[in-house]
């Protein structure tokens, strides 16, 4: 305190009065230091009292001042992300040493505003109880963009098997079909009823309606939750993903096990009838709810849960649901959260599949006895991306990352964690949107489509991967 009234701080022994100046614009500047990293839970009565008139001052942006916060918002959870009540959003955050889960979970991580680690030469910390969190940088995902070679061919470069699309909601399947070509898929193949078929060959003629081999499947958007018909025929499929053939519906074959696929829309409910009587999903099967989804899924496996529960308490949701289902979670939000298992690597001479890394204490999920889990935490882009079509062009994208990872996989290459490949599709979707909608910064932009994000896709793919000019 001496120190701040020797910079010429004036220390003001009414807090009260002071906030409340703050709020009708005699401040610029609100440093908040209320509450540390080891405080839990909502804020007292006192603390809470002064932040309620700054809070009432405007949101973030439009108030008269601007918010620095010391490690991190007061009142929000260090570990979790919970927000238990009333929070001051910051428009920066510096916090010590390392990211908190508070900076990369939310509802927390929406609150802190930009931040920035100020490395003070500390140890990291090691409590085995907290949930841990990564979040990875595009550098490092972007490794996972391969530029082909001279001897590739459309087979070498993934053959995505897409069953999306339904006479309701044709046009979700021209979306994840463009997407999956867009973000570099050597073929896409269509198994669709006849008037989504034709509306994709229109506009996409490189998709092929052809039965064969893929290496990733994409199952579930655009299905019209009343055609009866076409849930019959998506339910054979992932009965056949599963291990539970069924030969009364084929089109691309589908290895069952551990060939990648993602699940989306109206194929996670399917699934869970599916899980309820029993069946398991691989960890290479990627699950992409959001959060009502993600409810409607735990409630369907036993834990009764709604969306606004899911909402505020997003990574433990997504970690519970990676261990009901035994597959990789993406829990769609801001940011997206992605749960999935760490599972050993295939043994020399098995088939080539994708493994999870071992274990570390950064990707462990605590104590609790559980098979251990790995939580990712991934900027999904702006707001812009709050349109009709965005999460059918995110599950083409994952789709065609999936399918390389595979086909680089059974040629030799290296084992790909699913976890990161699910990662590298969301920040892929979000360079795409920050592209489509001008948006460099926050509060700006411009409206998109979910189009326009397929069409940013191969230079999104060029900006994560580096090869921009």
């Amino acid at each position: 305190m001496e120190a701040a009234e020797r910079a010429g701080v004036r220390v003001a022994h009414e807090p009260l009065e002071a906030c409340e100046r703050a709020a009708a614009g005699g401040v610029a500047l609100v440093i908040d230091g209320l509450t540390g990293i080891g405080a839990t839970g909502p804020l007292r009565s006192r603390a809470a009292a002064l932040v309620a008139p700054l809070r009432a001052a405007g949101r973030r942006g439009a108030r008269p001042f601007r918010v620095v916060a010391v490690d991190l918002p007061s009142g929000t959870g260090v570990d979790d992300g919970a927000v238990a009540g009333p929070v001051l959003a910051a428009d920066l955050s510096i916090t010590f040493t390392c990211l908190k889960g508070a900076h990369l979970l939310p509802p927390a991580a929406g609150l802190c505003g930009r931040v920035e680690v100020a490395d003070l030469g500390l140890p990291l910390p090691a409590d085995p109880d907290a949930i841990l969190v990564s979040r990875p940088a595009d550098s490092e995902l972007g490794r996972l963009l391969r530029v082909p070679g001279d001897t590739d061919h459309k087979y070498t470069r993934g053959v995505v098997g897409l069953w999306a699309g339904s006479r309701a909601y044709p046009g979700a399947a021209v979306l994840t079909a463009s997407a999956a070509v867009r973000t570099g898929a050597g073929m896409v193949r269509l198994a669709a009823p006849q008037r989504v078929e034709d509306l994709v060959v229109a506009h996409r003629p490189e998709v092929v309606l052809a039965s064969g081999r893929c290496q990733a499947a994409v199952i579930g958007p655009g299905t019209d939750p009343a055609d009866i018909m076409r849930g019959a025929e998506l339910d054979a499929v992932l009965m056949d993903l599963l291990g539970q053939h069924d030969d009364s519906y084929s089109s691309c074959s589908v290895s069952p096990g551990s060939r990648p696929a993602v699940i989306d829309a109206g194929a996670l409910l399917l699934l869970a009838e599916r899980l309820r009587g029993g069946a398991r999903c691989a960890p290479t099967h990627v699950l992409t709810p959001h959060a009502g989804e993600a409810a409607a899924l735990l409630t369907t496996l036993g834990a009764s849960i709604s969306r606004t529960e899911v909402e505020a308490a997003p990574a433990a949701c997504a970690l519970d649901l990676a261990r009901l289902t035994g597959g990789t979670v993406v829990l769609k939000g801001a940011p997206t959260l992605i749960a999935g298992p760490v599972s050993p690597a295939a043994p020399s001479g098995s088939s080539p599949e994708f493994s999870e890394p071992p274990e570390s204490p950064e990707s462990s999920a605590g104590s609790s006895g559980h098979a251990a889990l790995r939580l990712l935490s991934v900027n999904a882009g702006p707001g812009w991306l709050a349109t009709a079509g965005s999460g059918d062009v995110l599950a083409g994208i994952l789709g065609a990352v999936l399918a390389a990872a595979q086909s680089e996989a059974e040629r030799g290459g290296p084992a790909v964690a699913v976890s990161d490949c699910a990662a590298l599709a969301v920040r892929l979707h979000a360079v795409a949107a920050e592209l489509a909608s001008g948006c460099r910064r926050p509060s700006s932009g411009r409206p998109l489509a979910a189009l326009d994000l397929a069409d940013q896709l191969p230079r999104a793919c060029a900006t994560v991967g580096g090869w921009a000019a």
